[in-house]
Protein backbone atom coordinates (compact mmCIF):
# COMPACT_ATOMS: atom_id res chain seq x y z
CA UNK A 1 0.00 0.00 0.00
CA UNK A 2 1.23 3.52 -0.94
CA UNK A 3 0.12 6.20 0.14
CA UNK A 4 -0.37 8.64 -2.71
CA UNK A 5 -0.29 11.92 -0.49
CA UNK A 6 3.12 11.31 1.13
CA UNK A 7 4.81 12.19 -2.08
CA UNK A 8 3.89 15.57 -2.38
CA UNK A 9 7.86 16.41 -1.02
CA UNK A 10 9.24 15.23 -4.33
CA UNK A 11 9.84 17.67 -7.49
CA UNK A 12 10.41 16.45 -10.72
CA UNK A 13 10.38 18.93 -13.18
CA UNK A 14 11.11 16.64 -16.30
CA UNK A 15 8.83 13.51 -15.43
CA UNK A 16 6.82 13.30 -18.53
CA UNK A 17 4.74 9.92 -18.27
CA UNK A 18 3.47 8.80 -14.93
CA UNK A 19 1.65 5.33 -15.07
CA UNK A 20 0.81 3.65 -11.60
CA UNK A 21 -2.71 2.19 -13.37
CA UNK A 22 -3.90 -1.10 -11.27
CA UNK A 23 -2.47 -0.90 -8.29
CA UNK A 24 -3.33 -0.19 -4.42
CA UNK A 25 -2.74 3.00 -4.18
CA UNK A 26 -4.71 5.06 -1.33
CA UNK A 27 -4.67 8.70 0.02
CA UNK A 28 -5.49 11.81 -1.91
CA UNK A 29 -3.38 13.64 -4.86
CA UNK A 30 -1.26 16.17 -3.81
CA UNK A 31 -3.41 19.56 -3.89
CA UNK A 32 0.16 20.94 -5.98
CA UNK A 33 0.64 18.01 -8.35
CA UNK A 34 0.95 20.33 -11.01
CA UNK A 35 3.82 22.35 -10.00
CA UNK A 36 5.97 19.07 -8.55
CA UNK A 37 5.43 17.74 -11.71
CA UNK A 38 5.30 20.86 -14.41
CA UNK A 39 6.43 19.08 -18.00
CA UNK A 40 3.99 15.98 -16.73
CA UNK A 41 1.70 15.15 -19.79
CA UNK A 42 0.75 11.68 -18.68
CA UNK A 43 -1.19 10.87 -15.84
CA UNK A 44 -2.58 7.86 -15.52
CA UNK A 45 -3.95 6.65 -11.69
CA UNK A 46 -6.56 4.17 -13.01
CA UNK A 47 -8.15 1.72 -11.01
CA UNK A 48 -6.41 2.44 -7.22
CA UNK A 49 -8.36 3.25 -4.02
CA UNK A 50 -7.48 7.36 -4.08
CA UNK A 51 -10.14 9.51 -2.47
CA UNK A 52 -10.45 13.07 -1.77
CA UNK A 53 -10.63 15.74 -4.31
CA UNK A 54 -9.16 16.62 -8.02
CA UNK A 55 -6.66 19.13 -7.10
CA UNK A 56 -6.81 22.48 -9.69
CA UNK A 57 -3.16 22.47 -10.47
CA UNK A 58 -3.91 19.74 -12.69
CA UNK A 59 -5.01 22.37 -15.41
CA UNK A 60 -1.66 22.82 -16.63
CA UNK A 61 -0.68 23.54 -20.06
CA UNK A 62 0.81 20.31 -20.93
CA UNK A 63 -0.69 17.49 -19.32
CA UNK A 64 -2.69 15.49 -22.79
CA UNK A 65 -3.62 12.23 -21.08
CA UNK A 66 -5.50 12.56 -17.76
CA UNK A 67 -6.72 9.11 -16.11
CA UNK A 68 -8.30 8.85 -12.50
CA UNK A 69 -10.64 6.16 -13.53
CA UNK A 70 -12.46 3.85 -11.01
CA UNK A 71 -11.08 5.25 -7.81
CA UNK A 72 -12.77 6.71 -4.87
CA UNK A 73 -12.50 10.77 -5.79
CA UNK A 74 -15.38 12.45 -4.44
CA UNK A 75 -16.55 16.52 -4.54
CA UNK A 76 -17.14 18.51 -8.15
CA UNK A 77 -14.86 18.69 -10.84
CA UNK A 78 -12.72 21.76 -10.68
CA UNK A 79 -13.50 24.45 -13.58
CA UNK A 80 -9.87 25.23 -14.45
CA UNK A 81 -9.90 23.84 -18.23
CA UNK A 82 -9.71 27.15 -20.34
CA UNK A 83 -5.78 26.63 -20.78
CA UNK A 84 -5.70 23.11 -21.18
CA UNK A 85 -5.30 23.39 -24.89
CA UNK A 86 -3.24 19.91 -25.14
CA UNK A 87 -5.45 17.81 -23.66
CA UNK A 88 -6.98 14.94 -25.56
CA UNK A 89 -8.30 12.59 -22.92
CA UNK A 90 -10.01 12.66 -19.83
CA UNK A 91 -10.84 9.43 -17.80
CA UNK A 92 -12.72 10.55 -14.48
CA UNK A 93 -15.47 7.21 -14.42
CA UNK A 94 -16.88 5.66 -11.95
CA UNK A 95 -16.00 7.83 -9.31
CA UNK A 96 -17.55 9.77 -6.29
CA UNK A 97 -17.84 13.05 -8.39
CA UNK A 98 -20.90 15.15 -7.89
CA UNK A 99 -21.78 18.91 -9.11
CA UNK A 100 -22.23 20.33 -12.64
CA UNK A 101 -20.34 19.51 -15.40
CA UNK A 102 -16.99 22.47 -16.43
CA UNK A 103 -17.93 25.40 -18.64
CA UNK A 104 -14.09 25.10 -19.12
CA UNK A 105 -14.76 22.01 -21.04
CA UNK A 106 -16.12 24.32 -23.48
CA UNK A 107 -12.07 25.32 -23.84
CA UNK A 108 -11.00 22.06 -24.93
CA UNK A 109 -10.59 21.94 -28.56
CA UNK A 110 -8.16 19.02 -28.85
CA UNK A 111 -10.16 16.77 -26.85
CA UNK A 112 -10.34 12.89 -28.02
CA UNK A 113 -11.95 11.12 -25.47
CA UNK A 114 -14.19 12.33 -22.53
CA UNK A 115 -15.14 9.53 -20.11
CA UNK A 116 -17.40 10.71 -17.17
CA UNK A 117 -19.37 8.02 -16.33
CA UNK A 118 -20.85 6.45 -13.29
CA UNK A 119 -20.79 9.80 -11.36
CA UNK A 120 -23.52 11.59 -9.82
CA UNK A 121 -22.75 14.60 -11.65
CA UNK A 122 -26.13 17.05 -12.33
CA UNK A 123 -26.87 19.68 -14.61
CA UNK A 124 -27.39 19.97 -18.07
CA UNK A 125 -25.42 18.48 -20.55
CA UNK A 126 -22.21 20.25 -21.26
CA UNK A 127 -20.94 22.48 -23.83
CA UNK A 128 -17.73 20.56 -26.11
CA UNK A 129 -16.61 22.41 -29.08
CA UNK A 130 -13.73 19.92 -29.83
CA UNK A 131 -14.29 18.59 -33.66
CA UNK A 132 -12.12 15.78 -32.93
CA UNK A 133 -13.75 13.99 -30.01
CA UNK A 134 -14.50 10.55 -30.70
CA UNK A 135 -16.05 9.10 -27.08
CA UNK A 136 -18.54 11.39 -25.17
CA UNK A 137 -19.45 8.68 -22.28
CA UNK A 138 -21.78 10.24 -19.82
CA UNK A 139 -23.60 7.52 -18.61
CA UNK A 140 -24.93 6.53 -15.17
CA UNK A 141 -25.08 10.16 -13.73
CA UNK A 142 -28.36 12.20 -12.69
CA UNK A 143 -28.07 14.46 -15.70
CA UNK A 144 -30.94 16.68 -16.71
CA UNK A 145 -32.24 18.74 -19.61
CA UNK A 146 -32.57 17.79 -23.56
CA UNK A 147 -30.14 16.39 -26.01
CA UNK A 148 -28.42 19.49 -27.32
CA UNK A 149 -28.75 19.42 -31.01
CA UNK A 150 -25.47 18.59 -32.27
CA UNK A 151 -24.54 18.02 -35.62
CA UNK A 152 -21.84 17.18 -38.37
CA UNK A 153 -20.41 20.09 -37.57
CA UNK A 154 -20.11 19.93 -33.88
CA UNK A 155 -18.72 16.59 -33.66
CA UNK A 156 -17.36 15.66 -37.16
CA UNK A 157 -15.62 12.57 -35.63
CA UNK A 158 -18.05 10.99 -32.89
CA UNK A 159 -17.91 7.86 -32.79
CA UNK A 160 -19.24 6.80 -29.59
CA UNK A 161 -22.13 8.84 -27.96
CA UNK A 162 -23.55 6.89 -24.61
CA UNK A 163 -25.56 8.97 -22.21
CA UNK A 164 -27.27 5.99 -21.07
CA UNK A 165 -28.96 6.25 -17.45
CA UNK A 166 -29.41 10.09 -16.53
CA UNK A 167 -32.78 11.83 -16.35
CA UNK A 168 -32.44 13.62 -19.73
CA UNK A 169 -36.30 14.86 -21.30
CA UNK A 170 -37.39 15.83 -24.59
CA UNK A 171 -37.23 14.32 -28.36
CA UNK A 172 -34.41 12.77 -29.96
CA UNK A 173 -32.86 15.56 -31.60
CA UNK A 174 -33.36 14.50 -35.85
CA UNK A 175 -29.66 16.58 -35.79
CA UNK A 176 -28.06 12.97 -34.72
CA UNK A 177 -28.70 11.86 -38.22
CA UNK A 178 -25.74 13.83 -39.25
CA UNK A 179 -23.21 12.33 -36.98
CA UNK A 180 -22.26 10.29 -40.05
CA UNK A 181 -19.43 8.25 -38.00
CA UNK A 182 -21.68 7.19 -35.17
CA UNK A 183 -20.96 3.74 -34.56
CA UNK A 184 -22.45 3.19 -30.90
CA UNK A 185 -25.32 5.41 -29.87
CA UNK A 186 -27.21 4.47 -26.13
CA UNK A 187 -29.86 6.94 -24.80
CA UNK A 188 -31.28 4.28 -22.65
CA UNK A 189 -32.97 4.37 -19.37
CA UNK A 190 -33.72 7.86 -19.31
CA UNK A 191 -36.93 10.16 -19.90
CA UNK A 192 -37.07 11.05 -23.76
CA UNK A 193 -40.14 11.41 -25.14
CA UNK A 194 -41.23 11.75 -29.01
CA UNK A 195 -41.19 9.50 -31.93
CA UNK A 196 -37.39 7.98 -33.08
CA UNK A 197 -36.34 10.09 -35.94
CA UNK A 198 -36.62 7.99 -39.27
CA UNK A 199 -33.11 9.57 -40.71
CA UNK A 200 -31.43 7.51 -37.59
CA UNK A 201 -31.63 4.49 -39.88
CA UNK A 202 -29.70 5.94 -42.58
CA UNK A 203 -26.62 6.56 -39.96
CA UNK A 204 -23.50 5.17 -42.17
CA UNK A 205 -20.91 4.80 -39.40
CA UNK A 206 -23.27 1.92 -37.64
CA UNK A 207 -22.71 0.26 -40.63
CA UNK A 208 -19.39 -1.71 -40.51
CA UNK A 209 -17.64 -1.50 -43.06
CA UNK A 210 -18.51 2.20 -44.04
CA UNK A 211 -17.09 2.52 -40.35
CA UNK A 212 -13.95 1.18 -40.87
CA UNK A 213 -12.81 2.44 -44.04
CA UNK A 214 -13.48 6.01 -42.13
CA UNK A 215 -11.30 5.27 -39.18
CA UNK A 216 -8.06 5.46 -40.36
CA UNK A 217 -8.75 9.09 -41.75
CA UNK A 218 -10.53 10.12 -38.74
CA UNK A 219 -8.76 8.59 -35.82
CA UNK A 220 -5.59 10.52 -34.31
CA UNK A 221 -2.07 9.18 -35.60
CA UNK A 222 -1.13 6.99 -32.33
CA UNK A 223 -5.17 5.91 -32.62
CA UNK A 224 -5.34 4.60 -36.31
CA UNK A 225 -3.85 1.09 -35.64
CA UNK A 226 -6.42 0.35 -33.68
CA UNK A 227 -9.14 0.38 -36.75
CA UNK A 228 -6.40 -1.94 -38.80
CA UNK A 229 -5.90 -4.23 -36.08
CA UNK A 230 -8.33 -7.07 -37.83
CA UNK A 231 -5.59 -7.00 -41.46
CA UNK A 232 -2.45 -6.61 -39.27
CA UNK A 233 -0.97 -7.29 -36.05
CA UNK A 234 -1.34 -4.40 -34.19
CA UNK A 235 2.27 -2.26 -33.29
CA UNK A 236 3.18 -1.74 -29.73
CA UNK A 237 1.16 1.21 -27.81
CA UNK A 238 1.23 3.18 -24.85
CA UNK A 239 -1.23 1.94 -22.18
CA UNK A 240 -3.04 5.10 -22.81
CA UNK A 241 -3.67 4.16 -25.84
CA UNK A 242 -6.92 1.49 -25.37
CA UNK A 243 -10.19 2.64 -26.00
CA UNK A 244 -12.34 1.39 -23.64
CA UNK A 245 -15.84 1.25 -23.02
CA UNK A 246 -18.98 -0.31 -21.30
CA UNK A 247 -21.91 -0.78 -22.88
CA UNK A 248 -25.05 -2.96 -21.90
CA UNK A 249 -26.57 -5.28 -24.45
CA UNK A 250 -29.94 -7.38 -23.46
CA UNK A 251 -29.00 -6.77 -19.84
CA UNK A 252 -25.12 -7.64 -20.00
CA UNK A 253 -22.60 -5.25 -19.34
CA UNK A 254 -19.80 -5.24 -21.43
CA UNK A 255 -16.35 -3.70 -21.81
CA UNK A 256 -14.89 -3.59 -24.78
CA UNK A 257 -10.95 -2.86 -25.44
CA UNK A 258 -9.01 -1.79 -27.99
CA UNK A 259 -11.52 -3.20 -30.51
CA UNK A 260 -14.63 -0.68 -30.60
CA UNK A 261 -13.75 -0.63 -34.31
CA UNK A 262 -15.64 -3.82 -34.68
CA UNK A 263 -18.78 -3.10 -32.74
CA UNK A 264 -21.70 -1.09 -33.42
CA UNK A 265 -24.61 -0.65 -31.29
CA UNK A 266 -27.93 1.74 -30.95
CA UNK A 267 -29.58 1.02 -27.07
CA UNK A 268 -33.21 3.26 -26.98
CA UNK A 269 -34.31 0.96 -24.52
CA UNK A 270 -36.63 1.89 -21.32
CA UNK A 271 -37.68 5.66 -22.28
CA UNK A 272 -40.94 6.95 -23.41
CA UNK A 273 -40.88 7.13 -26.70
CA UNK A 274 -44.08 6.33 -29.15
CA UNK A 275 -44.43 5.65 -32.65
CA UNK A 276 -43.02 2.98 -35.26
CA UNK A 277 -39.43 2.16 -35.36
CA UNK A 278 -37.29 3.21 -38.39
CA UNK A 279 -36.66 0.59 -40.66
CA UNK A 280 -33.86 0.68 -43.14
CA UNK A 281 -30.13 -0.43 -43.46
CA UNK A 282 -29.11 -2.56 -40.02
CA UNK A 283 -31.73 -1.69 -38.10
CA UNK A 284 -33.65 -4.94 -39.56
CA UNK A 285 -30.96 -6.76 -37.43
CA UNK A 286 -31.35 -5.33 -34.26
CA UNK A 287 -33.00 -6.97 -31.39
CA UNK A 288 -36.08 -6.10 -30.21
CA UNK A 289 -34.04 -5.43 -26.17
CA UNK A 290 -32.76 -1.91 -28.15
CA UNK A 291 -36.42 -0.61 -27.74
CA UNK A 292 -37.48 -2.71 -24.76
CA UNK A 293 -39.81 -0.61 -22.22
CA UNK A 294 -40.99 2.07 -24.24
CA UNK A 295 -45.00 0.82 -24.35
CA UNK A 296 -45.91 3.20 -27.00
CA UNK A 297 -43.31 1.97 -29.45
CA UNK A 298 -44.20 -0.30 -32.63
CA UNK A 299 -42.46 -2.34 -35.08
CA UNK A 300 -40.98 -5.26 -36.02
CA UNK A 301 -40.42 -7.65 -33.09
CA UNK A 302 -42.50 -5.33 -30.87
CA UNK A 303 -45.22 -6.54 -29.18
CA UNK A 304 -47.15 -3.26 -30.53
CA UNK A 305 -48.09 -3.26 -33.93
CA UNK A 306 -48.16 -0.49 -36.30
CA UNK A 307 -51.03 -0.18 -38.13
CA UNK A 308 -50.39 -1.95 -41.84
CA UNK A 309 -47.36 -3.71 -41.14
CA UNK A 310 -47.31 -7.23 -42.80
CA UNK A 311 -47.13 -9.01 -39.30
CA UNK A 312 -50.51 -7.62 -38.18
CA UNK A 313 -52.56 -10.21 -38.72
CA UNK A 314 -54.92 -9.22 -35.39
CA UNK A 315 -55.41 -5.96 -37.09
CA UNK A 316 -56.32 -6.62 -40.74
CA UNK A 317 -58.64 -10.22 -39.34
CA UNK A 318 -60.50 -7.20 -37.25
CA UNK A 319 -60.54 -5.09 -40.08
CA UNK A 320 -61.99 -7.85 -42.06
CA UNK A 321 -64.41 -8.77 -39.14
CA UNK A 322 -65.58 -5.04 -39.22
CA UNK A 323 -66.10 -4.87 -42.85
CA UNK A 324 -68.46 -8.73 -43.16
CA UNK A 325 -70.21 -7.03 -39.67
CA UNK A 326 -71.58 -3.75 -41.80
CA UNK A 327 -72.24 -5.96 -45.28
CA UNK A 328 -74.58 -8.60 -43.03
CA UNK A 329 -76.08 -5.46 -41.45
CA UNK A 330 -76.77 -3.44 -45.13
CA UNK A 331 -78.10 -7.02 -46.43
CA UNK A 332 -80.53 -6.81 -43.12
CA UNK A 333 -81.66 -3.55 -43.97
CA UNK A 334 -82.03 -4.05 -47.79
CA UNK A 335 -84.19 -6.99 -47.00
CA UNK A 336 -86.63 -5.17 -44.24
CA UNK A 337 -87.27 -2.19 -47.03
CA UNK A 338 -88.17 -5.03 -49.55
CA UNK A 339 -90.84 -6.86 -47.23
CA UNK A 340 -91.77 -3.07 -46.12
CA UNK A 341 -92.10 -1.84 -49.96
CA UNK A 342 -94.09 -5.10 -50.63
CA UNK A 343 -96.44 -5.07 -48.08
CA UNK A 344 -97.53 -1.08 -48.74
CA UNK A 345 -97.50 -2.35 -52.28
CA UNK A 346 -100.06 -5.04 -51.50
CA UNK A 347 -102.21 -3.04 -49.25
CA UNK A 348 -102.72 -0.29 -51.09
CA UNK A 349 -103.30 -2.52 -54.43
CA UNK A 350 -106.02 -3.93 -52.62
CA UNK A 351 -107.63 -0.73 -51.31
CA UNK A 352 -107.36 0.92 -54.73
CA UNK A 353 -109.61 -2.32 -56.40
CA UNK A 354 -111.96 -2.11 -53.49
CA UNK A 355 -112.32 1.57 -53.71
CA UNK A 356 -112.27 1.45 -57.21
CA UNK A 357 -114.54 -1.49 -58.65
CA UNK A 358 -118.19 -1.25 -56.30
CA UNK A 359 -119.08 -5.22 -57.14
CA UNK A 360 -115.87 -6.44 -56.25
CA UNK A 361 -116.00 -4.34 -53.18
CA UNK A 362 -119.59 -5.86 -52.44
CA UNK A 363 -118.37 -9.48 -52.58
CA UNK A 364 -115.48 -8.44 -50.60
CA UNK A 365 -117.58 -7.23 -47.96
CA UNK A 366 -119.65 -10.18 -47.75
CA UNK A 367 -116.96 -12.26 -47.68
CA UNK A 368 -115.76 -10.46 -44.51
CA UNK A 369 -119.01 -10.57 -42.97
CA UNK A 370 -119.70 -14.12 -43.44
CA UNK A 371 -115.86 -15.00 -42.25
CA UNK A 372 -116.81 -13.25 -39.19
CA UNK A 373 -120.28 -14.96 -38.52
CA UNK A 374 -118.47 -18.37 -39.03
CA UNK A 375 -116.21 -17.29 -36.68
CA UNK A 376 -118.75 -16.30 -34.37
CA UNK A 377 -120.72 -19.14 -34.47
CA UNK A 378 -117.55 -21.34 -33.55
CA UNK A 379 -116.78 -19.32 -30.64
CA UNK A 380 -120.18 -19.61 -28.79
CA UNK A 381 -120.15 -23.36 -30.10
CA UNK A 382 -117.04 -23.82 -28.19
CA UNK A 383 -117.99 -21.41 -25.18
CA UNK A 384 -121.03 -23.86 -24.53
CA UNK A 385 -118.79 -26.98 -24.65
CA UNK A 386 -116.64 -25.49 -22.22
CA UNK A 387 -119.56 -24.32 -19.28
CA UNK A 388 -120.78 -28.19 -19.66
CA UNK A 389 -117.50 -29.68 -19.31
CA UNK A 390 -116.73 -27.60 -16.39
CA UNK A 391 -120.32 -28.34 -14.71
CA UNK A 392 -120.18 -31.77 -15.07
CA UNK A 393 -116.84 -32.18 -13.76
CA UNK A 394 -118.16 -30.19 -10.70
CA UNK A 395 -121.18 -32.58 -10.14
CA UNK A 396 -118.37 -35.48 -10.09
CA UNK A 397 -116.51 -34.04 -7.52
Amino acid sequence: MIPLGKTGSSIMPKLRVLNLSYNYLNGSLPKNIGRIMPSLGDLLLGNNLINGLIPNSLCQNHLIHLDLSNNKLSGEIPNCWSYSQFLKEINLSSNKLSGVLPSSFGYLSSLFWLHLNNNNLQGQLPKIVSKELLILDLGENPLSGSIPSWTKQTFPSLQILRLRQNKLNGNIPSQLCQLATLKILDLSRNNLEGSIPWCIGNLTGMTLNNSLDKANTKLPPYLSHVAAEIRAPPPAEPEWSKEDVKQVTKGREDDYIKILKLVVNMDLSENKLVGPIPQGNQFSTYDSSVYANNPYLCGHELPNKCPGDDSSEVLRNKGYEDKDGKKEKLEKLFFYFVVAVGFATGFWGVFAVLLLNKSWRHVYFRWVEDVADDIYVAVVIKVAKLKKWMIRNRDDG
